[in-house]
This record gives structure tokens, C-alpha cells and sequence, in this order.
């Protein structure tokens, strides 16, 4: 098209990311700053943290034609069918209106029997939405929220400039790949973004897959990390990677909660228990892939770990929900702004039964968006602990 108009890809045409890493193809969105990601030596947070979970494009514009060029980066399991491409969602004012995926990009294929992996390179793609309403709109284009998406090029049939400041609040919430949105079949589609939606807030999502561990430097990200309402939801990763013990888990709660209220020492901070999930909620972990099911080509996850050990401290869901809901009750005597919500009031065993976990881990489209209807009723609510301001 002779007419188009390339803009270059600037922080101030992102939404829900805390960095912006300049690359040889373009830009590189980040969920955690640079520091962050230095104290970090795990493969795995490094992976999902540049996973652009809840990051959009936010664009003003009168553009009938939208092309974005970019480089994904997919993962893949030898064994297991491959991923279907990212999708990314165009919202026009506000509502979906339509979805794409590019072809291309990197491969990074995985062995899980011996922990080897291979990276195939290749060319960026494009993603192309066209007949947009011919007048002044904003557009958001989110991204897709398993795949790490490198920013090449930006082209419109009319100039674009950010989105003015919405006055909505900013909820930043920080969770597991259940946050991230594992299973979820497009951006807009995982709960987080699904209960933002119907909350009216624009969302920073800090939900990192398989990484959901009280880090340091996270709660250190969340403390400086401008927010009117911030949730942490917490208890599967710790469990399925079985990285501590009961008496490390209390004080690293503890002092999760205590870096955030640093930098927010009065903003509604809710802590959020476990969903269900069978195979966790007596059996400590480590957690990991059912090879049985993977000789036949299914993903499915089992827990490893002797129902026995809690008895020495080992973690379960139960055991996490327990004391997450003591924590915050002894904390709240003294901080009002302090909530706690049952992660079983979002998906408890009466909805396992109906829309059991595909993985035995992991929600899908349909179990997301109830927990996001289930969370937006009971947080964002009048008498909720995210209840908006009154008029």
C-alpha cells in the first residue's frame, strides 16, 4: 500500500508491560525491569517473564488497516502435538472484533526425558487487520500470552499516537501459569484479562508459569510498580515445584507482603488462595509430566511427592490454604487494606467435576472465564475488596 504510515514501537504505545528491551528485530516487551530480570538465574522465569501475558498495543488512530510485523518465539515438546500459533485480539473501543496469528519465527523444541533443547531460527511474520470503523477509535491489540513476541514493525494506512490516560485504576496482580493463562485459547481469554474487563481496570498481569515462587526481586518489582489495586495469588508453584517447606513458607509470605506494602502501604492488597487441583491438594510435590500419558501423545501432569511427608512440613494445597488464610487474618488486624479470597470460592471440587482441568493442572477457556466471573463478583463488587470509588 503506497500510503502507509510506519510509526516506530515505543514504550508509550504499550500497556501492561514494565520494560522494553531494545533488540536487533525491534523491541522486546518485559513483565519484570531489567534489574529484576539480572537477579534471575532460572531458565524457565527468564522464558515466561518475556512472555507478553496482559501486554497490548494501545493505539489512537483513524487507520482502516493495521500490519504488525513480529518474531514469536514457540516452544515445543518432543512428543507432544505442537501449540497452536499465538493469537492476538484486536479490540476496537473496547470490544473484540477480531483475531490473527503469524506464521514464521523461532522454534525452540524440548526433550523432557533428558532435559535437552534445540532452537530453530526464522523470518519474522505478520499479523493484518483490515476494514476498521473509518473514524477516530482506540485500538488494542494483545498479544499473545504464550509466546515470547519481539515488536518489528508497525504500519498503518493513517497516523497513530497512545491512548490518553483512561482514569481507570491499575490492578496488578501476580500469579502462576493459571494467571499467565495456560490452557486459555487467546489473550483476552485468560481470566486475569477477563476479570479486568469486567471490573472496568486496566491490568498489569505478573503471572509467570511454573515461577510463582515469593521471589525477592518480585515482590520488589510490585513494590515499585505504580498500582491502585494489587492481588497475589499464591500456592501452586510452590507446591509442584517443591521448593520450601512450611517453615520457610510463613515468613516468605510475610515478607512478600511486607516489601509491597512498602511502596504501597495503604493500596487493597488481596491475597488469593489455590483453585482445586486434585493431584495437589494432599500430595506435596515435586509435580511433573505423566510420561505414561506422554507415550501416547496427552500432556497431563501428576504429583510425585508421599501424602506422609506433610506431617515434616512438606507443602499441599490444603495445607497452603490454610495458613495463607491465617496470614492474612493476623495481618489484618492491623491493616484493614488487607483482604484475603478462598481460591475454592473461583473453582472448587463441584466445578472440577463439571469442567475438570484438560491437564489435570491447568484450566481451559471455559473454566477460565468463570474464574473470571466468580473473581469480578467478588472483588470487584460494591462490597468487594476492589469496590470502586463512590460518586
Amino acid at each position: 500500500m503506497s500510503s502507509w504510515i510506519t510509526t516506530p514501537i515505543t514504550a508509550d504505545l504499550l500497556r501492561g508491560a514494565l520494560d522494553v528491551q531494545r533488540t536487533a528485530c525491534g523491541v522486546l516487551p518485559h513483565r519484570l525491569p531489567a534489574w529484576a530480570r539480572a537477579q534471575n538465574t532460572d531458565g524457565q522465569l527468564a522464558m515466561v517473564e518475556a512472555q507478553p501475558a496482559g501486554v497490548r498495543l494501545a493505539l489512537r488512530t483513524r487507520a482502516t488497516v493495521v500490519e504488525v510485523d513480529t518474531l514469536p518465539t514457540r516452544w515445543t515438546y518432543i512428543g507432544l502435538p505442537s501449540r497452536p500459533d499465538g493469537v492476538y485480539d484486536l479490540l476496537v473501543d473496547g470490544q473484540l472484533i477480531d483475531q490473527a496469528s503469524v506464521t514464521g519465527g523461532d522454534t525452540v523444541t524440548i526433550d523432557m526425558t533428558n532435559g535437552t533443547m534445540e532452537r530453530r531460527s526464522g523470518p519474522p511474520g505478520t499479523v493484518r487487520f483490515t476494514g476498521l470503523p473509518d473514524r477516530v477509535k482506540d485500538l488494542e491489540i494483545w498479544l499473545p500470552h504464550h509466546e515470547t513476541t519481539e515488536l518489528v514493525a508497525l504500519r498503518t494506512d493513517a497516523p497513530v499516537a497512545p491512548v490518553p490516560a483512561s482514569g481507570r485504576r491499575v490492578w496488578l496482580h501476580h500469579g502462576s501459569s493459571i494467571s499467565q493463562g495456560s490452557n486459555a485459547t487467546s489473550p483476552t481469554a485468560t481470566w486475569p484479562v477477563a476479570a479486568a474487563r469486567l471490573g472496568g481496570v486496566d491490568l498489569v498481569n505478573l503471572g509467570f508459569g511454573g515461577s510463582a515462587l515469593l521471589d525477592p526481586f518480585t515482590a520488589r518489582t510490585m513494590r515499585d510498580a505504580p498500582a491502585d489495586l494489587i492481588s497475589v495469588k499464591i500456592g501452586i508453584n510452590l507446591v509442584n515445584a517443591d521448593v520450601m517447606r512450611l517453615r520457610a513458607f510463613t515468613p516468605a509470605v510475610h515478607g512478600l507482603l511486607d516489601t509491597i506494602r512498602e511502596g504501597h502501604p495503604t493500596t487493597p492488597l488481596l491475597v488469593v488462595s489455590p483453585i482445586y487441583c486434585p493431584i495437589h491438594e494432599d500430595t506435596p510435590g515435586p509435580g511433573t509430566f505423566d510420561l505414561a500419558a506422554l507415550a501416547t501423545g496427552e500432556a497431563r501432569f501428576r504429583a510425585t511427592g508421599d501424602p506422609a511427608e506433610k506431617a515434616s512440613g512438606k507443602l499441599t494445597l490444603s495445607v497452603i490454604r490454610e495458613e495463607l488464610a491465617r496470614i492474612t487474618a493476623q495481618r489484618s488486624a492491623d491493616d484493614p487494606n488487607l483482604h484475603h479470597l478462598d481460591g475454592l470460592d473461583l473453582y472448587g471440587e463441584a466445578d472440577f467435576a463439571e469442567l475438570p482441568l484438560p491437564d489435570q493442572l491447568h484450566p481451559d477457556t471455559a473454566t477460565h472465564r468463570r474464574i473470571a466471573e466468580r473473581f469480578a463478583k467478588r472483588v470487584f463488587s460494591a462490597d468487594g475488596p476492589f469496590a470502586g470509588p463512590t460518586s
